[in-house]
């Protein structure tokens, strides 16, 4: 059986091979899936596997833990935030090094992993997701169509990155999971979340939970300001 402990170990494996590690691996091979029906249940649509190896540089000082991967067909890569229409590695160009350009490979639709993979691990940012496994209502990626089957045990990544500071979500549903793997509740027990554009402490190890606009051409703000937003965090934190 898989488990976090095992993704960790593999995780840390693939960093330490090469820069150009083959990311995505079907690790929970294993796995059984639920059986389709011809019912609209949720509990009739298969239970979908997290399709890549955690990238976790030893260094990692900021944790990108989004929701779960859109659908393999939208990717264009074997990497995190592989939909080419989703302006994560755009927001990263520009929040560094002042070009939304830089990550895109010249002449393709895809994005230049020999040139993300040195990048990130020379900042200290790593990348998984805060589920393991998830049913999709839904073919897109979209958080209300998401209903989480197995969370990832964020604790166990935490106590692996001891310079890790802050842990970056953006969509609703990872920013609940997160928060409450991190135990942050109020005096009456409810699960507090910060506002997009803020961050919260956490009693674990003091990391702070920091809330980003989401990178995705739905979310309603210019790729510009959205690239300030990520700048502001990453000079907190790298």
């Amino acid at each position: 059986m898989t488990t976090t402990a095992s993704l960790l170990e593999l995780a840390k494996k693939a960093i330490e091979s090469t820069d150009n590690a083959f990311w995505a691996q079907d690790t929970f091979l294993n796995k059984a899936t639920a059986t389709p029906s011809p019912t609209l249940s949720a509990d009739a649509v298969p239970v979908e596997w997290h399709p890549l190896i955690p990238f976790l540089p030893k260094n990692t000082r900021v944790l990108f833990l989004g929701s779960f991967p859109p659908p393999r067909k939208r990717w264009c890569m074997d990497f995190f935030y592989p939909n080419f229409i989703n302006d994560h590695w755009r927001i990263e160009g520009l929040a560094f090094y002042d070009d939304a350009q830089h990550f895109l490979l010249p002449g393709a639709k895809t994005f230049d992993l020999s040139s993300i993979v040195p990048h990130l691990k020379q900042y200290g940012i790593g990348f998984f997701d805060a589920a393991i496994a998830v049913r999709r209502l839904a073919d897109n990626a979209s958080d209300k169509f998401l209903e989480v089957v197995e969370a990832t045990d964020i604790l166990a990544m935490t106590d692996s990155l001891p310079e890790l500071k802050a842990i970056i979500a953006t969509g609703e549903k990872a920013t609940e999971t997160i928060a409450l793997a991190l135990s942050m509740k109020d005096d009456k027990g409810k699960v507090t979340l910060p506002k997009v554009g803020t961050f919260t402490s956490s009693p674990i190890r003091d990391i702070e939970l920091y809330r980003l606009p989401s990178s995705s051409r739905a979310y309603p703000m210019s790729l510009t300001k959205k690239a300030e937003a990520y700048q502001a965090m990453f000079r907190r934190y790298v």
